[in-house]
C-alpha cells in the first residue's frame, strides 16, 4: 500500500537518501506510534523472531500507516504464504530471511510481484489493494515497481554469489545478516569480526556497482556512521526491545548513583 503524498521507500533510496528503520518486536501500537513521531523513517516487523499472528503483524503495519510510517515485514522464512500475506496486508517492503541459495532469493522476489515480473497470487479485495476503493491497473504497478524487495543474505555460501543475487530484476535490496554470518563465519555472535567485515564490504562493493542497494543491522550509532561511509543506505537500527532496556539500565542506574551520593552526604 503506497502512503499518500510520500515517496515510496525505493524512490527514496534511488535519489540517494539513507532510510533507517528499527526492528519491531512488541505487539504494541503505542510504541509504534512513539517511534512515528520521533522521526524513524521505517520499522520492521519482526515476523522472524517476534511472537505474532498475522493480525497482529498487520495491526503493527496499520498504525505504523496511519501515523506516515513506513512499515516492513520480515516475514518468518521464504515460504510462499508467508510472502503472500505480508504482501497483502499492505507492507511497504517485504524483508526475507534464511536465504540459503540463489535459486530461493529469486523464487521469494517472484513471490512478491505480480505477472509478468512475478507469481504472487492476485488480490484485489485485501487492505494493500485499497479494500476495492482504488484503482487495481495503480495497485498492481505498484507492487511491481515500488514495493521494496529486500532479501537477507546471511551465510557465507550465499554471500560469495552475490554476483547472481544482482541478476535477479524483482530483487532491490540485499541486507546482510551479520548475526547468522558471524556463525556462518566460525565466530558466532561476534559480528564485528574482520571475517564478517570482509564480507560485508565485499557484498556492498559487488551490489552498488552492479546497482542494487545494500541494508544491514547497526547495533550502535558508531556502526551507523561506519557503514553509511560504505554506502549503505538502508539502515536496521537495533530494535526497539533494546532502545527501551538500554534507556531502562541508564536511568535505573542513575536513581542508583543519586541514592548513593545522597547516602554519603549525610
Amino acid at each position: 500500500m503506497k502512503l499518500r503524498g510520500q515517496k515510496t521507500l525505493k524512490q527514496r533510496l534511488n535519489e540517494g537518501d539513507v532510510v533507517f528503520g528499527t526492528f519491531y518486536k512488541f505487539n504494541c501500537a503505542p510504541l509504534v506510534e512513539m517511534l512515528a513521531l520521533a522521526g524513524m523513517d521505517f520499522i520492521i516487523v519482526d515476523g522472524e523472531h517476534a511472537d505474532y499472528s498475522y493480525l497482529d503483524m498487520q495491526n503493527m503495519v496499520r498504525t505504523a500507516n496511519g501515523c506516515g510510517m513506513h512499515a516492513v515485514v520480515r516475514v518468518p522464512h521464504a515460504a510462499e504464504e508467508h510472502i503472500l500475506h505480508a504482501g497483502d496486508m499492505g507492507a511497504q517492503g517485504i524483508q526475507v530471511p534464511n536465504v540459503k541459495t540463489v535459486e530461493e532469493a529469486r523464487r521469494a522476489a517472484e513471490n512478491m510481484r505480480y505477472a509478468p515480473f512475478g507469481t504472487r497470487g492476485l488480490g484485489l479485495t485485501t487492505r494493500a489493494s485499497g479494500y476495492c476503493f482504488g484503482s487495481n491497473d495503480e495497485y498492481i504497478q505498484y507492487v511491481n515497481n515500488d514495493l521494496l524487495s529486500v532479501i537477507m543474505v546471511e551465510n557465507k555460501e550465499l554471500a560469495e554469489r552475490v554476483e547472481e543475487l544482482c541478476d535477479i530484476p524483482q530483487l532491490d535490496v540485499l541486507f546482510i545478516g551479520t548475526g547468522d554470518m558471524s556463525q556462518s563465519c566460525g565466530v558466532t555472535g561476534k559480528t564485528g569480526d574482520p571475517k564478517v567485515q570482509d564480507i560485508v564490504r565485499k557484498v556492498t562493493e559487488t551490489a552498488l556497482r552492479r546497482g542494487k542497494k545494500v541494508g544491514i543491522y547497526a547495533g550502535s550509532t558508531a556502526d551507523v556512521e561506519k557503514y553509511i561511509k560504505l554506502g549503505i543506505q538502508y539502515i536496521g537500527y537495533s530494535s526497539e526491545m533494546v532502545m527501551i532496556a538500554n534507556k531502562f539500565r541508564q536511568e535505573v542506574q542513575t536513581l542508583h548513583e543519586i541514592l548513593d551520593s545522597a547516602r554519603q552526604s549525610r
